[in-house]
C-alpha cells in the first residue's frame, strides 16, 4: 500500500485539531481599492488554447510510493501515452531511469533526462507565460507543498532545469506556489485559494494584498478571485484544480460532493467559493456561470482510499482533447463526460483510469503541465 506517513492528500489531524482554518463563508470577499497594473505584455494563457508540448514526470521515489510504484508508474505511461495522441509529450525522468521509462511509453513519448522526485508535473513544471511574442516560465519556488513531503531536492529544481533545456527565459518571483494554485480564463481572471498561498509554510509574513499584487505582476491577470480553501487536511493545502476550472471566459465548473455525503471541510469549501463567485465578476464584468461537477459514490470508486482524490474537476484539455478521470461509478463517469463534452464542444473526450495515481493525493491535471504555443 501507499506509504501513510507521505500521502500528497493526506488529512492532518493534528494540524487540523491545533487550529488550522477551513473554509469559512465570507472569508475571501474582494479587498477594497485600486487593483495593481499587470505586467505590460505578459499574458497568462488558458488551457484550452493551443499546447507545444504536455510534460509530465516519471515517479521515482521510492520513500514515497512504496509498493504501490510500479503501479503509478504503470499509469503515468499510460496517460502519456494517450495525450501523445494528440500532441507531442515530454516525460521528465531520472538519467538512470530514461530508458525504462522509454520502454514502457514508447517511441510517441519523448523522454528528457532531467531529475525528478514524484509525478506531480503541474505544481514542479514553470508556469508558462506568453510576453513580445516569447513563452517565458515562471519560477514559483517549490518547496515540497510548505515542506510538508521530503525528500523533493530534485523537484525544486525541475523548472530551472525545464527552461535550460528549452532555451526559455526565466522570470523569477518571491512567491513560493505551486501550478496547481492557478486557474485561469485566458483573458485576466485568475481564480485562487487563499489557504494554499497565503500561509506561512509558503509565503510567510506576506499579506494576501502583497501575493496578489506580485501575482498581477508576474502572471499578467488583472483580477485575482480568492477563496478560502482548506487549510492543513491535505498537503497542498487545497489547491484551486481541485475545486474550480474555467471552460470559458465566465464558466466555471465546481468540484460537488455526491449525493448523500455528509458535509465536510472540502464541501464547505466548494460552497464558498460559489458564494464568492455569485459575489463579483471577472476581469471584463462578466458575472459566473457555475456548473457543478458532481462527484462519484465513494463506494463504487475502483481503488479508493483515505487519500483519494475523486474530483472530475482533476481534467486536463489538451490539444483537440480532454482528459478526464474515470473512477468506476459508471453513471458519475458518464455525467462528467456529457458535462466536459458541453463545455468544451469540438473535442475528444477521454477517459483514463487513475486509481493509484489518485491514491496518492492527485489526478490527471495534477500529473500533466501545458506549454503554450503551436505543435512542433
Amino acid at each position: 500500500m501507499f506509504d501513510s506517513s507521505l500521502p500528497r492528500r493526506t488529512v492532518l489531524r493534528a494540524m487540523t485539531a491545533a487550529g488550522a482554518v477551513a473554509a469559512g463563508s465570507g472569508a475571501c470577499a474582494d479587498p477594497a481599492g485600486t487593483p495593481a497594473a499587470p505586467t505590460a505584455g505578459r499574458r497568462l494563457g488558458a488551457e484550452w488554447e493551443s499546447h507545444t508540448r504536455t510534460y509530465l514526470s516519471w515517479p521515482a521515489s521510492k520513500s514515497i510510493w512504496a509498493e504501490d510504484l510500479p503501479a503509478v508508474r504503470e499509469e503515468i505511461a499510460g496517460l502519456a501515452k494517450a495525450i501523445a495522441g494528440f500532441e507531442p509529450v515530454v516525460l521528465l525522468a531520472r538519467p538512470e531511469h530514461a530508458g525504462s521509462a522509454q520502454r514502457a511509453c514508447g517511441d510517441t513519448v519523448e523522454v528528457v533526462p532531467i531529475p525528478v522526485d514524484d509525478l506531480w508535473a503541474r505544481d514542479t513544471v514553470p508556469v508558462f507565460v506568453e510576453e513580445a511574442g516569447k513563452v517565458a516560465g515562471v519560477d514559483f519556488n517549490f518547496n515540497g507543498w510548505g515542506g510538508k513531503q521530503k525528500p523533493h531536492d530534485k523537484d525544486n529544481a525541475v523548472a530551472r532545469s525545464v527552461l535550460g533545456e528549452y532555451g526559455l527565459a526565466r522570470s523569477g518571483t518571491w512567491i513560493t506556489a505551486e501550478g496547481g494554485s492557478f486557474e485561469t480564463d485566458g483573458a485576466g481572471t485568475l481564480m485562487v485559494t487563499e489557504s494554499s498561498l497565503v500561509n506561512d509554510n509558503r509565503n510567510k509574513g506576506r499579506s494576501r494584498q502583497e501575493i496578489e499584487d506580485e501575482l498581477k505582476k508576474v502572471l499578467g491577470v488583472r483580477k485575482v478571485i480568492w477563496f478560502a480553501g482548506v487549510r492543513g487536511e491535505d498537503i497542498t493545502d487545497a489547491h484551486v484544480d481541485c475545486l474550480a476550472r474555467f471552460t470559458a471566459p465566465g464558466v466555471v465548473l465546481m468540484d460537488k460532493a455526491a449525493p448523500g455525503s455528509p458535509p465536510d471541510s472540502w464541501s464547505r469549501a466548494a460552497d464558498q467559493a460559489r458564494s464568492v463567485l455569485a459575489s463579483t465578476a471577472d476581469a471584463d464584468g462578466r458575472p459566473f456561470t457555475v456548473i457543478d461537477l458532481v462527484q462519484p459514490d465513494p463506494e463504487k470508486v475502483e481503488g479508493y482510499g483515505e487519500d483519494s482524490v475523486i474530483s472530475y474537476a482533476n481534467f486536463y484539455v489538451a490539444n483537440k482533447s480532454v482528459f478526464v478521470p474515470e473512477f468506476g461509478d459508471a453513471t458519475a463517469d458518464e455525467r462528467a463526460r456529457r458535462v466536459l463534452g458541453e463545455r468544451l464542444p469540438g473535442r475528444e473526450i477521454v477517459p483514463v483510469k487513475i486509481s493509484a495515481i489518485a491514491s496518492g493525493g492527485g489526478g490527471i491535471h495534477c500529473a500533466t503541465h501545458d506549454q503554450p504555443g503551436q505543435p512542433s
